[in-house]
């Protein structure tokens, strides 16, 4: 089943089954026949299939996930078995707000395990983060999911979602976020970014006009600007940002309720340093929850 499972990887991360078979030296028929035979050894249907086309279904993503899982175990086979004694760069794209929460954690219990590790930090922004990783110039990031599907060459996993707030200057005594943003100027939190698209949708879905009069991509910097008293924004209630919090005024959006997803990027196979760095990543959150 192994052989089957890899080509699945490859139906998943190349499009179709003759692009799978262009790429593992197969033709088209024979990729197809590897399919079948691979739905029919586990019983599920993995692709809808519409003439000469077929995309992965629901059940064929679930199915993908933990294949690449054993995909990736029987890639180690033949490696050393004590990691502890090599030595190697583990390349780690992450957005800024991670780096002193969820990164600081995760490596902090990576460290002992893989000691002869030089571990580089990557900054950038979630959509720089991920043509990197696409690109090959990464191994794991960090980022926030975006609006848009991701490539098939990549594998997503979802650590935490982060609330966004409305901030607003102390004192002030509006209950309704909208009132607040009708009385006050609003501070943009940059569009170029993922999480400020995500701020750009809910204002326009929920029909509220801003005095706007600045953009940008420094939530720290936002919310020192409301603490100081020039304007309210809309900002994500991360882990990171919690001393800044204490200067503001929180106001909760309510119905219009909206998040912002932190998770995992990596390429659809890791090798155990990757691999120990995300389950590292599964335990600072789990530990966080239970703090």
């Amino acid at each position: 089943m192994i052989t089957e499972l890899r080509t699945l990887s490859a139906v998943a991360r190349y499009g179709t089954f003759a692009a799978a078979g262009a790429r593992i030296g197969l033709t088209q028929a024979a990729v197809s026949g590897q399919m079948k035979r691979l739905e029919e050894k586990l019983g599920v249907r993995l692709f809808d299939r519409t003439g000469r086309s077929a995309t992965l279904n629901q059940t064929g993503r679930t199915v993908l996930a933990r294949a690449q899982e054993v995909l990736a175990g029987v890639e180690t086979l033949t490696k050393p078995l004590d990691w502890s004694a090599r030595t190697g760069r583990l390349r780690i794209g992450a957005i800024s707000s991670v780096q002193p929460t969820i990164l600081r954690r995760a490596l902090k219990a990576f460290h002992p395990a893989f000691p002869g590790f030089y571990i580089e930090i990557v900054p950038g922004t979630s959509l720089e983060l991920l043509d990197r990783l696409d690109a090959g110039g990464l191994d794991v990031a960090v980022i926030i999911r975006p609006g848009f599907g991701l490539p098939p060459t990549v594998r997503w996993e979802s650590l935490v979602q982060e609330r966004f707030v409305l901030v607003a200057p102390p004192g002030t005594d509006d209950m309704d976020w909208k009132a607040a943003m009708k009385r006050h100027a609003f501070l943009r939190y940059n569009r170029h970014s993922f999480g400020g698209r995500l701020v750009e949708r809910l204002i326009e879905q929920q029909g509220v006009l801003v005095d706007e009069w600045v953009e940008i991509d420094d939530i720290p910097a936002l919310l020192s600007m409301v603490a100081d008293g020039m304007g309210v924004a809309i900002v994500p209630r991360a882990e990171a940002y919690a001393d800044h919090f204490r200067g503001v005024r929180v106001i909760e959006l309510g119905e219009a309720e909206t998040f912002r997803e932190i998770g995992i990027l990596t390429p659809p196979t890791c090798d155990e340093p990757a691999a120990r760095f995300i389950s590292e990543c599964r335990q600072a959150m789990s530990a966080d929850k239970h703090e």
